[in-house]
């Protein structure tokens, strides 16, 4: 790695490292956490959440509607901070995820969480912050410091303690072995090269990024980084709701990066990507089963739930890559910074 790389790289490059640290420093806090839920049982769960750790938020859903069979909502932090509503939560359990653990919404909605009678489970990369003393439980993810505005290494490490906490949850011995493997599985993600996408974005100003299932949840991960460091317009979608409205603004040469897992949704996400295709898009995917869309290298982890994980760590190396070619520095987007406070 040059002297020279940005902040984003050098974090990007640190992932395998960063996750090892969290299985192996946090695994007790996980052990214990895992347990709470398990003894308190919950009816459903709830997250709080905003940015990149919303779609961690947004991964853990399906990821514990997968393992344990609970249904999962999102809540809306200002219904806490600003609009001051009690929420009635008792038999539930709250999962809040922030990087910080300091923004006072987020602070506010796992405080009402807790006192409306949910177990509270904090996940962030700040031991000792309001979010973690506000909670019962309190994982950090030990990423290390990130300097880069757009998040990598914090986002992975939140969605990988989301998994531990779930399979230490549902002792689900297979995810966790999955999980011990994904340093080496992400080292050969870095390895992996994107860069046959950049001709496909030289021109257009949006592109379409699409995922399904947990890979749904990279995929809106993906958009927010091309608009962070990347200054293009990227949306995502589910590959089934990609072909109702949204197929209007498909035509001849429009981006579409297909994030397909080896997973369930896996047929259906290729399948999605060669209608694209077959209508004109420039498309490419994660995924041998499609016959029109090109091929992107991916690594594939043997377990559906860990698989979608290094398709984000091969898509960070492209897109900082990609921000460099266009004459932009990731680690400086444009009205942004690395902490935002709201309320």
């Amino acid at each position: 790695m040059s002297a020279n790389a940005t902040h984003m790289r050098r974090e990007i490059d640190e992932i395998p490292q960063a996750t090892a640290r969290l299985l192996d420093g946090s695994a007790s806090a996980l052990a214990e956490a895992g347990r709470g839920l398990r003894e308190r049982d919950p009816q459903f769960v709830v997250t709080v959440a905003r940015g990149s750790s919303d779609h961690a938020a947004t991964f853990m859903k399906y990821a514990v509607e997968l393992t344990a069979g609970l249904a999962v909502a999102s809540v809306g932090p200002s219904i806490a901070s600003i609009y001051g509503a009690k929420l009635r939560l008792r038999g539930s359990a709250c999962l809040a995820i922030s990087q910080s653990g300091k923004s006072p919404d987020i602070v506010a909605m796992a405080e009402t969480a807790r006192a409306g009678g949910a177990l509270t489970v904090a996940i962030t990369n700040t031991a000792d912050s309001p979010l973690a003393r506000a909670s019962d439980h309190a994982i950090d993810i030990l990423a290390g410091p990130e300097r880069s505005v757009a998040a990598t290494k914090t986002f992975v490490n939140s969605a990988v303690a989301g998994l531990a906490l779930m399979a230490h949850a549902t002792d689900d011995q297979p995810l966790l072995k999955a999980l011990a493997g994904l340093p080496e599985h992400f080292e050969k993600a870095i390895a992996c090269d994107w860069m046959a996408l950049a001709a496909a974005l030289e021109n257009p100003q949006s592109l379409f990024i699409l995922g399904r299932g947990p890979s749904f949840a990279i995929a809106s991960e993906a958009a927010l980084k091309f608009k962070e460091t990347c200054a293009m317009h990227a949306e995502a979608y589910s590959a089934a709701e990609v072909m109702h409205g949204p197929l209007a603004l498909v035509g001849p040469g429009f981006p579409v990066l297909a994030l397909a897992a080896r997973d369930a949704s896996e047929p259906s996400v290729a399948e999605a990507a060669d209608g694209l295709a077959a209508k004109g898009a420039a498309a490419f995917i994660t995924s041998d089963k499609a016959k029109a869309a090109r091929l992107l290298p991916h690594v594939a982890t043997g377990h559906p739930l860990t698989d979608p994980l290094p398709l984000i760590v091969s898509f960070y190396g492209f897109v900082e890559a990609f921000a460099r070619h266009r004459g932009l520095d990731p680690d400086t987007p444009r009205n942004l910074r690395k902490v935002t406070e709201t309320v």
